[in-house]
Formats: structure tokens, C-alpha cells, sequence
């Protein structure tokens, strides 16, 4: 499951489930991704989203998302914020060996 070795669930608030309710009902129930080509996906929205990531759950930080796409923009952001941590190390640049003294 997604939230295992999570403590996001632990930062939802109280009422995450009220929220939940009201930013599907607002969004009609239809997963709000915009496609390359300006299309909606348009598929059953089964998650809701924070559109900035982080800690801010106001009803306009959050939009309705079908599972994929939400699996989708999370790997995204993931594997965006792996890459801020991993040590970068530079190689030294090989000299071509007729070049060489």
C-alpha cells in the first residue's frame, strides 16, 4: 500500500475525511489531470490530491484524481525528491590515450 513507511497520514488533519467528501463532491467525482494535449482525463476520481505538495489542505491546494494518474504525479514527486538528496560526485574526464604525452 502506498501510505506503508508513510507518516503522511499522521499529518492529515482531523477532518481529512470532511475534506476528502467536499473537494470530490466539488470536482463532480471526475479525476481533474490535464493531458500534454490540453485534454481532461475524465476518468472515476477515487483520490484527492495536493496539488503543491506539502502540508497545506485547503480545499483549493487539493483536486480530485483517478488512482493512476495520482500513482503517476506521486512517483513524479518521489523520485524528484530522491534525486535532491543523492550525492552527486564528478568523474574525472578521461583523456583520449593518442592524446597523451
Amino acid at each position: 500500500m502506498a501510505w506503508q513507511g508513510s507518516t503522511r497520514r499522521s499529518r492529515l488533519p482531523k477532518n481529512w475525511p470532511t475534506i476528502r467528501r467536499r473537494v470530490l463532491r466539488r470536482d463532480k467525482g471526475v479525476c481533474q489531470t490535464r493531458f500534454s494535449d490540453g485534454q481532461l482525463c475524465g476518468a472515476v476520481a477515487t483520490d484527492v490530491d495536493h496539488i503543491v505538495p506539502g502540508d497545506d489542505h485547503s480545499v483549493a491546494n487539493l483536486r480530485a484524481l483517478c488512482g493512476w494518474c495520482h500513482a503517476r504525479k506521486s512517483a513524479s514527486e518521489g523520485g524528484t525528491a530522491a534525486a535532491r538528496t543523492r550525492v552527486r560526485t564528478e568523474r574525472p574526464k578521461p583523456t583520449h590515450p593518442a592524446l597523451e604525452d
